[in-house]
């Protein structure tokens, strides 16, 4: 009320002082005409007969044109073209209302434009004065000189928030923006000074200390831009958050933050069908598996949207779960849910987590998925990855629960070693699965996904503040990302579109070098890779590839009702065949038999490309080992 009372009181006294400039024009114009002189009496009479007249149009007319919307401390163009109009059409409508009255007997020819003018000195002079002066009082006041890029509602409420809250010591100078309309405006009397490949050159005319981005709508390809234009000005720069945050109108300055390589590689935000995916989940009990990893954790925070009757998170490492369960119970908005520390190899714990929770919806991230790691563990990714998955599967299935979503990767296309052949195998188990089975069971492939505990950012984070150097495998190897709340929103709209059966293949845009990657950090982290950090090649680790696919040639990839969502159709698995070479598995497993795991492997992934060397090295007789980890795995 106090903000209306507020407003509607600025708006009184500029139309009053509007109006008190009338009669000063009006006989202005008179005592012009007459040279300063005296004012013949007939016209001196006639001027103040209809001077009320005179007002009561210019009053209207004002209003009309809206020029009490705005406020003087940011008179702007707009506002001064709005004033041209207003009293252009005042005269006259001036003039013709006195033809109408009196053939114009007592108005001079001259005194309509001398009135126009006057008018205009009276109603953009004082504006423009105050607006001048607050400009300058803005410029004097302390704190770092800011540049604001993008001049939509993002930047509109950064500097709002810089203007209110003077504690900030931020004193926004301009804006840059790409859009030719704003060119010449302004925003809370903050300038539109230029396009965004000014930034370098508006950055050192203007004196500017920090560079804010706020473009939460921007792609991968224009942020990359803005950072480049950033870093060749020498300044430091931040960026807004997501664009959820604009469109709550929760933007302040405590909210910006350094540029990440997620603004890079991540792109627009994701359209979700939140209608289907809550008639999928409210109301019904889910279970994660692998619960405290990268995928598992960010599933869980994203499930709770939906509003599910309970949440069941299973997990065999104890502090990821711990910090998920301290994490989800501080949420105003959690449902009820349940914790449970267990191994999805462990049959009779997952028969009894099953027998007590009941789940109706599976989603199945427990996985190992270090690639060179797993190439000397061939034992422990086929119990986990394959039977651990078998075991789960069989659960679900003897309980009827609705759906199984199996989390895959691509690297279980034409798989180069151990933990992509597992991962693959666990694809055909549940497509066994799926031909026999009530339950739908869907299998969602993706690539990889950026600050997962595994990837390659968390490494080139810790080899940039240690002063590098940053070791990439091969200048060529390159690898498709996604950011995990992306891939988390996919994956559970995947789930409900599926009957069963199908993998579907998330859309994860261009490939990234990992070279780029590691450039671009280094770049963020404001130093200059080949000068400040270097670069070092190490070779490609066991089981890497140059590249990796996400489908396969003989599948079809058929579109889905989700833009970013593709079905990967292929022929039946025949599930005795499936079944013999998980007896197989299983017999190798408690013999330790590596040649046993190997040859259940190649049954259930004919395509499996070894290394060369590879089975020799698993035939000597030495205990499983994991070799030298050069660089982390992308």
């Amino acid at each position: 009320m106090t903000r209306w009372f507020e407003r509607l009181r600025s708006r009184f006294l500029a139309f009053l002082h509007d109006l008190l400039w009338v009669p000063i024009a009006w006989i202005g114009a008179y005592w012009m005409r007459f040279n300063l002189g005296a004012v013949p009496t007939e016209f001196w009479g006639a001027a103040w007969e209809l001077l009320p007249l005179v007002m009561l149009i210019c009053a209207l007319v004002y209003s009309s044109f809206g020029l009490y919307r705005g406020v003087w401390r940011f008179a702007s163009l707009p506002d001064l073209t709005r004033i041209a109009q207003a009293i252009t059409v005042s005269s006259l409508l001036v003039v013709l209302v006195l033809f109408l009255l009196s053939r114009n007997q007592f108005l001079p020819r001259s005194v309509p434009p001398l009135f126009l003018l006057f008018q205009l000195i009276g109603l953009a002079g004082p504006r423009l004065l105050y607006r001048r002066l607050k400009d300058h009082q803005l410029g004097l006041r302390p704190g770092e000189r800011v540049l604001v890029v993008g001049a939509d509602r993002a930047g509109e409420m950064l500097v709002r928030d810089m203007l209110r809250d003077r504690s900030h010591q931020y004193n926004p100078v301009a804006f840059v923006d790409d859009k030719l309309r704003r060119q010449g405006g302004d925003i809370h009397g903050v300038p539109v000074r230029g396009r965004s490949e000014q930034i370098p050159a508006l950055v050192e005319s203007l004196g500017i200390d920090l560079i804010m981005l706020a473009v939460p709508t921007a792609s991968d390809a224009q942020m990359q831009r803005l950072v480049e234009l950033c870093e060749r000005s020498g300044k430091p720069f931040r960026t807004v958050p997501q664009l959820k945050s604009v469109l709550s109108g929760a933007i302040s300055i405590r909210q910006l933050r350094p540029v990440s390589i997620d603004d890079l590689l991540g792109r627009n935000p994701v359209q979700l069908d939140w209608d289907a995916i809550r008639a999928g989940l409210t109301d019904r009990i889910v279970l994660v598996t692998g619960a405290g990893g990268s995928i598992g954790s960010e599933l869980c925070r994203q499930i709770i949207a939906a509003r599910p009757k309970r949440l069941v998170l299973a997990d065999n490492g104890e502090l990821n779960l711990y910090r998920l369960d301290f994490e989800l119970a501080a949420r105003a908005d959690t449902p009820d849910f349940g914790v449970y520390l267990v191994d999805v190899t462990d049959r009779v714990a997952m028969e009894q987590l099953f027998a007590r929770e009941r789940p109706q919806t599976v989603f199945h991230a427990a996985a190992y998925k270090h690639v060179p790691m797993l190439e000397g563990q061939v034992r422990a990714a086929v119990r986990n990855n394959l039977l651990g998955t078998e075991i789960v599967a069989e659960c679900a299935d003897r309980r009827g629960c609705e759906r199984f979503v199996l989390i895959s990767t691509d690297k279980a296309v034409n798989p180069a070693n151990v933990m992509g052949a597992t991962k693959r195998a666990a694809e055909v188990i549940c497509q066994a699965r799926a031909q026999r089975s009530s339950t739908r069971f869907i299998t969602v492939r993706f690539g990889n996904v950026l600050g997962s505990a595994g990837s390659v950012v968390p490494l080139f984070r810790r080899q940039i503040e240690q002063g590098g150097p940053v070791t990439v495998t091969h200048p060529e190897i390159e690898r498709f990302f996604m950011t995990i709340p992306e891939a988390c929103q996919l994956i559970m709209q995947a789930a409900l579109i599926g009957t069963g059966g199908e993998i579907f293949v998330l859309d994860m845009g261009k490939p990234v070098k990992i070279r780029y990657l590691a450039e671009q950090m280094i770049r963020l982290a404001g130093r200059e890779p080949g000068q400040d950090i270097q670069i070092q090649y190490v070779g490609l680790r066991p089981g890497e590839k140059l590249y990796e696919e996400l489908f396969y040639e003989r599948e079809d990839l058929l579109l889905t009702e989700h833009a970013k969502i593709r079905a990967a159709r292929r022929g039946l698995v025949v599930p005795d065949d499936v079944a013999a070479a998980l007896d197989q598995s299983r017999v190798a497993v408690e013999q330790a038999d590596t040649q046993g795991l190997v040859q259940a492997l190649r049954a259930l992934v004919p395509e499996w490309q070894a290394q060369p060397d590879w089975e020799q090295l698993q035939s000597e007789e030495r205990p499983q080992s994991t070799p030298s980890i050069r660089s982390a795995a992308p």
